[in-house]
């Protein structure tokens, strides 16, 4: 489920092991949307739906700094895209999940384009297309390497996906990462890739909401969560392991140190879990530092995703010393910026 199959991978937002407690814990009626929920994931993988979908670039990529949105609606279906309901500049439309996408899917270009002068997914000005109402009770948002999906949950655990800007700022920058630096989805370098997804969603919430590094909450997914759900959010990266505690969905097992790492088979080598790790580092970092996340320590980061040095299998450690490597170029040996990354990462147990 949501495991690499081929080039164009299909990246979700809802780790696989939360579906898996539902599967042991639920009522009956649960455990038949949890299933359905697993057999759709296998459903996509099968029909290679990453390559199905993938879209060509747009020739002449737009007007820089402009984003091209388009929004579809497949209806409790899973035709895709689905029915037209918005395109770039039309006004908002009776529904939430709709607008929710739109803005979601601007917020995102925004931030990307003002930060990093980076023009969309990947730097060519590609359109940005969402399906919302995909599936009856689904649970899930996704990146196909063309488009975004998004279901509208189930109701009892999860509440409609299009509701947290940083999962869409988490899904989108799936696409980024693999357009920069293509990093394997298994193993440290898949966690790796999970964890740049959580640091640029969590910069887009903060970037929209004008939070500096001690406003923000540093949760990911922190609106998904209905209130019968014992948790705050999917995921922490100030406090991984410490995201919920439920009896359904059990316990965060996301580890915030080495000593902890999870080797497991599931989830292409525990992508979603082990990705705890550098989560940490970066959260860290960033408090070190001070300000505005998205400044010194979300530039650091981003010039190591597109750092040619950055290998597609790389794992912590490469990664680390790639991020110490771009502190120092960009700040110079003795900086705040260096210190602060070369701490982090020794306090997450990943040595500089």
């Amino acid at each position: 489920m949501c495991k690499q199959r081929h080039r164009h991978s299909i990246f979700c937002i809802l780790p696989p092991h939360m579906l898996d407690k539902v599967m042991r814990n639920g009522s009956a009626d649960q455990r038949e949307w949890a299933l359905n929920n697993m057999q759709v994931n296998q459903t996509m993988h099968s029909f290679r739906v990453g390559e199905m979908l993938q879209a060509p670039k747009a020739m002449g990529g737009g007007t820089p700094g402009l984003a091209q949105r388009t929004i579809y609606t497949a209806d409790s279906g899973m035709e895709l895209p689905g029915k037209l309901v918005r395109s770039e500049g039309d006004g908002p439309t009776d529904d939430v999940s709709t607008n929710e996408a739109y803005d979601g899917l601007g917020a995102t270009y925004d931030f990307f384009w003002q930060i990093f002068q980076r023009n969309s997914i990947d730097d060519e000005g590609m359109p940005l297309t969402a399906t919302v109402h995909f599936g009856k009770r689904f649970d899930n948002a996704f990146w196909t390497g063309a488009q975004m999906i998004f279901g509208d949950g189930d109701g009892q655990l999860f509440k409609r996906f299009t509701i947290s800007l940083d999962v869409i700022g988490h899904e989108l920058t799936h696409g980024v990462t693999q357009d920069e630096a293509g990093l394997v989805y298994m193993n440290q370098s898949g966690a790796l890739n999970e964890s740049l997804s959580d640091v640029f969603g969590l910069l887009v919430k903060q970037y929209a909401l004008k939070q500096d590094v001690t406003q923000a909450d540093w949760l990911i997914g922190a609106a998904l969560l209905t209130d019968k759900v014992q948790g705050r959010a999917l995921r922490s990266m100030s406090a991984p392991g410490t995201a919920y505690d439920d009896p359904m969905l059990g316990k965060d097992p996301q580890p915030g140190h080495t000593k902890d790492f999870v080797r497991t088979m599931a989830d292409n080598g525990g992508v979603h879990i082990n990705s705890g790790i550098p989560n940490r580092a970066f959260y860290l970092t960033a408090s070190a530092i001070g300000g505005n996340a998205w400044a010194q320590a979300g530039h650091i980061w981003y010039d190591t995703v597109r750092d040619k040095r950055l290998k597609k299998n790389a794992g912590f450690s490469a990664f680390a010393k790639l991020t110490l490597a771009n502190a120092v170029g960009a700040y110079g040996p003795t900086s705040v910026e260096a210190k602060a990354v070369r701490e982090a990462w020794n306090t997450v147990g990943v040595k500089l």
